[in-house]
């Protein structure tokens, strides 16, 4: 079915809807993994965006019901350059094509994304539409410049979970039915206590830290310090999630609370909150950085990690006070913030997903020093 993708800037791309008909709006980006398409639409990171993969084959191993990060699809729509319709896989239990109509995305093929890619790296992300209903250019470009920019966005309320809930054997528990106003942990001794702030926690984040002995419960967005602290956690985790830091104000109040009260270990989203929370600032980068080869120098060390990413946002590390914070980690693709720690509290923070295995285990270790500096403090 024929569809057109047209961008802010004017530019437009004819291309093949694989899904059927309908429409999409959101910021464009591309990601350069060569695999885990299931594990990019489910990440919660990218609400509100249109994704293009740059491999140009997708949906060669199809889908199944275990490599998801989040209870559905987030992507607005996602863009490929080849579907592929038969897929061959002993784990695949639908195609792309069926899991996309299933929640209602739109999947478009047959354009060339490579174009699509070296536009959005020359000219920067930008917002974009897609309709195989709207296929005239002018309008669509139109209806795209009408949409809101990624910047100023709180998406993380969005897509952050209405109730607490434990997160058990790799899967998430019920939801309760209230706030717990007391301690709610029910292996207090066997595990460590970790409340992880939900603004789009991927589900493989919440597995890693039960690999390391925590019992987890995951929280709203929008807890307060005061029911944390009445938790008596023994460890605050910062989850990713989506779009702009700066607006999340109620999120910046309550870690800035909660720095002296735990060990706080922050993550994507969460570690831009945390450099905020210090006093720092953010700013969005020009087309970002999402992949599953994204090198990270470690200052002290000089070992190179191979990371994964998916960020359009980055903390200034100039801004943060060096009374207060120490630049631990850097990409080397563009030298911008990778990590952070605190100077005296054990806090610190890591701007890529150490549970997404590229390297494969590069850097698996943060989780391990979280647990540590809980075990430390228990002491």
């Amino acid at each position: 079915m024929k569809a057109l993708l047209a961008l802010e800037d004017g530019r437009v791309f004819s291309c093949r809807s694989f899904t059927g008909p309908g429409e999409a709006f959101g910021e464009v980006v591309f990601n350069t993994g060569m695999t885990g398409y299931q594990e990019v639409l489910t990440d919660p990171s990218y609400r509100g965006q249109m994704v293009a993969m740059t491999y140009p084959l997708v949906g060669c191993y199809g889908t199944n019901e275990e490599d998801v990060e989040s209870d559905r699809i987030q992507v607005s729509a996602f863009l490929v350059r080849e579907y592929q319709e038969h897929p061959n896989n002993f784990r695949s239990s639908a195609t792309l094509k069926d899991y996309l109509r299933s929640q209602g995305v739109l999947g478009v093929e047959g354009f060339d994304t490579r174009a699509l890619t070296r536009h959005i790296r020359e000219k920067g992300a930008m917002r974009g539409g897609i309709s195989s209903l709207d296929t005239d250019p002018a309008s669509l470009v139109a209806r795209v410049r009408a949409t809101p920019s990624m910047a100023g966005l709180d998406l993380a309320t969005a897509v952050s979970t209405e109730k607490p809930y434990f997160f058990e054997n790799g899967r998430p528990g019920p939801l309760m039915e209230a706030f717990p106003e007391a301690p709610a942990w029910r292996m207090r001794g066997e595990k460590k206590a970790v409340v992880a702030f939900d603004f789009g926690v991927k589900y493989n984040i919440l597995r890693c830290l039960e690999d390391v002995g925590c019992e987890v419960l995951v929280v709203p967005a929008r807890t307060t310090a005061e029911q944390v602290r009445a938790l008596s956690p023994d460890g605050v985790f910062l989850a990713n999630g989506p779009g702009d830091p700066e607006p999340l104000d109620y999120a910046i109040r309550t870690i800035r609370d909660l720095l002296d009260f735990r060990p706080l270990f922050g993550i994507c989203l969460g570690h831009q909150l945390l450099g905020l929370a210090l006093g720092g600032k953010t700013y969005k980068l020009k087309f970002g950085h999402r992949g599953v080869n994204q090198p990270v120098k470690d200052l002290a060390t000089g070992r190179v990690e191979i990371t994964s990413q998916n960020h359009g946002f980055a903390v200034d590390s100039d801004s943060l006070p060096k009374s207060e914070a120490r630049l631990t980690q850097v990409n080397l693709n563009d030298n911008t913030c990778e990590a952070f720690d605190h100077i005296s509290l054990p806090v610190f923070a890591a701007q890529y997903h150490p549970e997404a295995n590229p390297g494969p285990h590069d850097a698996r270790h943060l989780f391990s020093r979280f647990a540590r500096m809980m075990e430390e403090r228990g002491k």
